[in-house]
């Protein structure tokens, strides 16, 4: 593995000696925790830079009995549009060091990141479960986009969503289990779909062009 750097509260960033490709991975509602720390070095493995801004003013993490309360505060203190544009600034501050640029976002990180796909230092994105993309349809990514989803979630028809979202020619795949599916220490995690989202999402970022 590279050299890897945990800058408190800030960031996360794992480097390797002569990568020319950068994922930026934006977590959930809890923070980096350990699903989100293990994803990054997972994604070092093969052979990205990684890095992940914290978007919470706290250092950490929710548990996962704490969901509304994980929601509240990210709300309160950062909300869609801030942390979509903490990313975008992020993004300007690394844009001439790589030759690719990736972004792969949790939940409301992957909404986060579909806020950020008019941005044109972007290469691709893959987001799992970002159920408030379902508020932001009239936006036109100008990036190619993976999207991961449950078989059902709460709070909205997921098959609506996906229809709406084909018709945009984004890429939509459908996942047994439920939201959260792709996290490991949650109670909620399916490893075969876990393995198969993760799966596609290396194969379609590997092959953009």
């Amino acid at each position: 593995m590279g050299e890897e750097i945990w800058r408190k509260r800030v960031i996360i960033m794992i480097r390797q000696s002569n990568s020319n490709s950068l994922i930026l991975v934006i977590h959930e509602i809890y923070g980096i925790n350990q699903h989100i720390k293990s994803f990054c070095e997972l994604l070092s493995k093969q052979g990205f830079d990684v890095t992940c801004p914290h978007l919470l003013e706290r250092e950490i993490p929710f548990e996962y009995s704490h969901e509304e309360a994980a929601y509240r505060h990210f709300m309160e203190h950062a909300g869609f549009d801030r942390a979509a544009q903490k990313i975008k600034n992020l993004l300007l501050d690394v844009k001439d060091e790589y030759e690719k640029i990736y972004i792969i976002g949790f939940s409301i990180g992957a909404t986060v990141a579909w806020l950020c796909s008019e941005e044109v230092c972007v290469d691709g994105i893959v987001g799992y479960y970002g159920s408030r993309i379902r508020d932001y349809l009239d936006l036109t990514p100008k990036c190619p986009i993976m999207l991961f989803f449950p078989q059902e979630e709460q709070s909205f028809n997921v098959d609506e969503l996906l229809l709406a979202l084909e018709k945009k020619k984004i890429k939509v795949h459908k996942f047994k289990g439920k939201h959260g599916f792709s996290d490991p220490y949650s109670s909620r995690y399916d490893a075969k779909s876990e393995q198969e989202a993760f799966s596609r999402a290396m194969d379609f970022l590997l092959h953009i062009d």
